[in-house]
């Protein structure tokens, strides 16, 4: 079963109140996160195309939060399950590997060019290129992201480009 999502007491109260504190879109995915539906069912029913990066700002910024499959938090499942996010970066061994940064770095640049085109990221790939630690590029992914996800051709892509960064950054 995949990765399941409740709302927090604060992810109750935003919908309680309707305080401002999201965006329409965002409000509907904190609405139909229930503790019961997976991420794939979230995906069937709201088809859009940056629900991981969505659910990701909502468990950041305290709305949600992994449940284990069962429903409750309790146990091995869910402390393995409060330790996982879906924005974290991996874990690699200690030392930079140049080759892996390189990796990250290239990925970085040529999905700007495909997807975004140089002349409005100019600026962003020239950080990518100056990038002399994988914090450096981390410090990075979010502007990337957005970079990707607001061309038409990219939006379809952003899940599937962010995970393979995320294997190497």
């Amino acid at each position: 079963m995949g990765v399941i999502f409740a709302k927090t007491r604060k992810g109750h109260e935003e919908i309680e109140t309707r305080s401002g504190a999201l965006s329409p879109r965002v409000r509907r995915v904190l609405i139909f996160v229930d503790g019961k539906r997976g991420v794939e069912e979230l995906r069937g029913m709201l088809q859009y195309d940056d629900l991981q990066h969505t659910l990701g700002l909502l468990e950041e910024d305290g709305f949600i939060e992994m449940t284990s499959p069962a429903g409750g938090s309790g146990g091995l499942a869910g402390a393995v399950l409060a330790t996982a996010s879906l924005t974290a970066f991996r874990l690699h061994p200690p030392g930079d590997d140049p080759v892996r940064l390189q990796k990250a770095r290239n990925f970085m640049l040529n999905t700007l060019n495909a997807f975004v085109g140089a002349l409005g990221t100019s600026s962003l790939q020239d950080r990518v290129e100056a990038a002399r630690s994988p914090a450096d590029l981390r410090a990075l992914f979010d502007e990337w992201y957005h970079a990707i996800v607001a061309s038409r051709d990219g939006r379809r892509e952003a899940e599937q480009l962010r995970s393979k960064l995320l294997e190497v950054i």
